[in-house]
């Protein structure tokens, strides 16, 4: 009988110091993949947006009147004021290693990386009035060139820190004028 109790003990010791290892790996294992899985799948401020093209192809005769930017916490915001006219403003936005006007001329840019504008609007005129604006101090943006209006076309270049991801969309005003927004996020 003493054999046997000796057997049992050795038998449940020897299963004890295999299990106790495998357990403790697991919940190692477990422990450290858990934050890793999580801390990749969420993004910057929520932000989901990409740095692929946005584009509309829609046509207005709505013309560019302004331009305006802000900083936010997880962005920097440019807005194009458009007035009054038929249609919904279209737009192409994206990424390019030279900002062109119609005339394929590079426009020098400040920043490490361009965005082309091309609002799908005319422009009267330069805008803004002095054709550029430097963005000191800013956490993405660092310059907006107006570049061209041609044919219904109005084309500027944005120069920001890098590429980052962006998103771009039109409001319309309570008096008819529309809007086309851009957000360049600070961060991916």
């Amino acid at each position: 009988m003493l054999t046997i109790s000796r057997r049992r003990l050795a038998v449940a010791a020897a299963l004890a110091s295999l299990v106790a290892p495998v357990g403790a790996a697991a919940t190692t294992a477990s422990a450290t993949a858990a934050p890793t899985a999580s801390a990749s799948s969420t993004p910057y401020c929520g932000i989901f947006w990409g740095s692929l093209p946005k584009q509309s192809a829609s046509m207005t005769t709505a013309p560019v009147l302004g331009v305006r930017s802000g900083m936010h916490a997880c962005f920097d915001r440019v807005v194009f004021d458009l007035g009054r006219g038929s249609g919904r403003v279209g737009y192409n936005v994206r990424y390019v290693t030279e900002v062109a006007g119609p005339s394929g001329m590079p426009v020098p840019l400040v920043g490490g990386a361009k965005i082309q504008i091309t609002l799908h609007a005319p422009a009267m005129r330069t805008v803004p009035s002095s054709g550029v604006i430097n963005y000191t101090g800013w956490q993405t943006f660092r310059q907006l060139k107006y570049v061209a209006s041609f044919e219904g076309f109005t084309d500027f270049g944005l120069g920001v820190r890098a590429r980052l991801p962006m998103r771009v969309f039109t409001l319309t005003n309570t008096d008819g004028g529309q809007r086309l927004v851009v957000d360049v996020a600070n961060f991916w």
